[in-house]
């Protein structure tokens, strides 16, 4: 016990791992000594999954698949509506280009630009149609994968774990460059795969598909650890995808229009 005057310390000297803290100091509050950012209430959760899985399956690489192949179930009703969104859209597509030919000779600072839009946005309305039914499934994956990422780049887990092969270290980057070179790939089919917004500027659609050359360079320097992720990602996407486009099919679904 501490005379007056004096006070009692204790130090902690060793990796950031939430264990072996936990461990070393009994009955103290240490959950937020390891910074895992904005989304840190998700990616615990995912740690404490991919340390579970890692029990079983015994190889960090291994336990990373197995964790990304059941967070694409978990996301792939999202991906379901996505798709159903942009059918929908595709629908009332032609009805909206009417309504685009009938105001182009107005600028768009001119009033009328205000009245295409209120009758758009009636025509939404009238087919039950919600405009950012495709973008909104992926802004909600958007926390999910940032957390995934704090997770692979903060954990020290994955420090001098091998996967396989040249793949030694899940903390490295990829010596010979062979996981981000995929990665882009994949990244490039299932971004072909996705549907587009009806409507979608071409000079939009160009530069969206130079994101995949931008993520691999991106990738060059990242964790492969990190890298394994995104790729078994996106190959589990293009799975999923088409098996979505089985299941829904090519008709086009009926719109419901409110009377």
């Amino acid at each position: 016990m501490p005379t007056p005057g004096q006070a009692a310390f204790q130090i902690f000297l060793g990796p950031e791992k939430a264990g072996t803290i936990s461990d070393a100091v009994k009955g103290a509050d240490l959950a937020g000594v390891i910074d895992y950012g904005m989304f840190w209430f998700l990616v615990r959760p995912l740690l404490v999954g991919l340390v579970w899985i890692h029990q079983y399956a015994h190889n960090w690489g291994l336990a990373i698949i197995l964790l990304t192949l059941l967070l694409t179930l978990l996301l792939f009703p999202f991906r379901i509506k996505q798709i159903l969104s942009m059918k929908k859209m595709a629908v009332v597509q032609p009805k909206i280009k009417e309504i685009q030919e009938k105001y182009k000779r107005y600028k768009k600072t001119d009033p009328k630009r205000a009245e295409m839009n209120q009758e758009i946005m009636a025509l939404y309305k009238a087919h039950n149609v919600n405009p950012l039914g495709g973008c909104l499934p992926l802004l909600l994956q958007m926390p999910l994968l940032f957390a995934f990422y704090s997770l692979l780049a903060y954990s020290i887990e994955l420090r001098q774990a091998p996967f396989f092969g040249w793949i030694q270290d899940l903390a490295q980057k990829d010596p010979y460059y062979v996981l981000p070179i995929i990665m882009g790939v994949t990244m490039l089919i299932s971004q072909k795969m996705t549907p587009m917004t009806p409507g979608t500027d071409p000079t939009q659609a160009k530069m969206m598909m130079l994101m995949p050359v931008i993520f691999t360079v991106m990738f060059f320097n990242v964790s492969s650890g990190l890298n394994l992720y995104f790729l078994c990602s996106n190959i589990f996407q293009i799975g999923f995808q088409k098996v979505a486009e089985r299941w829904i099919g090519d008709r086009r679904p009926a719109v419901k229009s409110r009377q």
